[in-house]
């Protein structure tokens, strides 16, 4: 009997190791962030998650979380653009020579702009997809062609001011409803999110119930839907506590969005997927996989026109230096996030979650008084480590 017993309790211990195993897996990121606000509000003495810092951490790396959300779909095609600072450095030259020199109101440049992004992402992607160019190759002539354009159109000098509406995109606040000590507009919308995580939370489970796949309890969707609903308003307060969402969290989480929605509920974003994951086997089972690559390599010029576009607007000038290694904190972020280095694999989320891995770290040090070379080199094994998780995760999944 007491032999029954002791292999009983060996197996439950086995069983909850192995799930507390899958759980640091798919949510490392997560544990991850949370443990960095934690350690650097003590490290702070309470600094760190004050309204204002949790604000410019937003502001200050933007432009990277717009990159990365495109980058997200070139990785998970299993290539990598090398180009997208230098892209965003020529965007950004174009948009001042438009709205500085030129005088050409915001809502005309701002799609002119994004438009010649595009039409960049087409040249590169045209030389990957049907000319079966690496991808590095050719992004890394992007690079050098779009850093050496941007100073030919900026002439070595800064193009400043820009109009105060532009500036907006990356400087500016909801308006609030009230006068009060909090931004009541944005305790509405933060309330309006919580809500609509949870019902989506609990239809995507209903739906896989309804569908005869594994389900958790409903103890454990109920502790999950609580702890985003908590985050979320716990999130909400921070912002209304200072002048309220800034405009461009708000074009972030329409970005997120959209990109969830792409990859979760789309054919093309299941094609994108199944072409990283085996080119071969999606050709075979009839997906267009050039038209598929060409597709987001453009997606990629625009994105990172916006991201070139949403850092001029917050350095109110375009610079001939401007995006120089974005491409490298864009990747990084991806691949913290979870990406796979070969693709197919990778969400929207995790993506998110890496470039405020990212981010986090660089405001938390800054603030610690560490210096920028230490900075880099953390940084750089933080991003080895992510990697060496993913290979570890793979090849425990395989056995």
């Amino acid at each position: 009997m007491e032999t029954t017993n002791g292999i009983k309790k060996e197996k439950q211990t086995m069983n909850l190791k192995t799930k507390a195993l899958d759980i640091f897996s798919k949510y490392s990121m997560v544990i991850i962030l949370i443990g960095l606000l934690i350690g650097f509000q003590l490290m702070t003495d309470g600094i760190f998650w004050r309204p204002l810092n949790i604000t410019n951490i937003v502001l200050q790396n933007s432009h990277i979380l717009v990159l990365a959300a495109g980058m997200l779909l070139v990785v998970l095609l299993g290539h990598v653009d090398l180009s997208v600072g230098s892209v965003m450095a020529f965007v950004g030259a174009i948009s001042g020579i438009l709205m500085v020199n030129w005088n050409i109101s915001p809502w005309l440049a701002v799609p002119i702009c994004i438009a010649i992004g595009a039409i960049i992402g087409a040249w590169q992607g045209y030389w990957v997809a049907y000319f079966g160019i690496p991808a590095f190759i050719v992004t890394l002539a992007g690079l050098l062609m779009f850093r050496g354009l941007t100073q030919v159109v900026l002439g070595g000098q800064s193009l400043a001011p820009f109009p105060e509406i532009f500036q907006k995109i990356s400087t500016g606040y909801l308006p609030d409803l009230t006068d009060g000590s909090v931004h009541l507009l944005t305790m509405i919308l933060g309330v309006l999110i919580a809500a609509a995580l949870v019902f989506g939370q609990w239809r995507t489970r209903e739906k896989r119930k309804n569908n005869l796949f594994e389900v958790e309890s409903m103890n454990a969707f109920t502790l999950k839907a609580v702890m985003t609903a908590v985050v979320m308003i716990g999130v909400t307060y921070i912002f209304a506590s200072y002048q309220g969402y800034p405009v461009i969290l708000v074009i972030l989480g329409v970005i997120v969005a959209a990109y969830a929605f792409l990859t979760n509920k789309t054919v093309a974003g299941r094609q994108i997927y199944a072409t990283g994951g085996n080119r071969k086997a999606a050709e075979l089972s009839g997906i267009k996989t050039k038209k598929i690559t060409f597709w987001v390599f453009v997606n990629m010029g625009a994105m990172a026109a916006l991201a070139g576009l949403i850092l001029a607007a917050r350095l109110n000038a375009a610079t001939p230096q401007a995006g120089t290694s974005m491409e490298l904190d864009a990747m990084a972020a991806v691949y913290f996030g979870g990406a796979s280095t070969s693709g197919g694999v990778g969400t929207i989320v995790g993506t998110i979650v890496g470039g405020l891995v990212m981010g986090v770290l660089n405001n938390g040090m800054s603030i610690l008084g560490v210096g920028v070379d230490w900075q880099q080199a953390i940084k750089g094994l933080i991003l080895l480590l992510a990697v060496v998780l993913d290979i570890y995760n793979k090849k425990k999944k395989a056995a």
